[in-house]
């Protein structure tokens, strides 16, 4: 019959290579994982296009007109306030463009 003693030293000798095998394991998953949010700048806008170049004519602007520059808002050309979550989720800085009309 073994006792508790033998029974502990037969399986902790396979410690080190489990853990080893865990650790390879995490290191690959952290490399090839796609990450949800920094795969592409362009996930949604005008995908059909071959490029997207927008115009817009000034007289269309109000006082003050705030363009996207994150590629996640659902009002394109418009910001929305979507690089909020880009940043929160990229660790980016990114903000709109903000045109304002002087005033005299």
């Amino acid at each position: 019959m073994a006792t508790a003693q033998s029974d502990c030293c037969e399986w902790s000798k396979y410690i080190p290579w489990v853990s080893t095998a865990l650790l390879g394991v995490y290191v690959i998953y952290q490399f090839v994982k796609k990450d949800k949010c920094c795969d592409w700048v362009n996930k949604d806008v005008q995908k059909d296009q071959p490029k997207v170049a927008t115009s817009v004519d000034i007289e269309d602007l109000g006082e003050k007109t705030s363009f996207c520059r994150c590629w996640r808002t659902k009002k394109w050309p418009y910001c929305d306030g979507s690089h909020k979550g880009h940043n929160k989720c990229t660790g980016d800085n990114v903000g709109p463009l903000v045109i304002k009309k002087e005033t005299k």
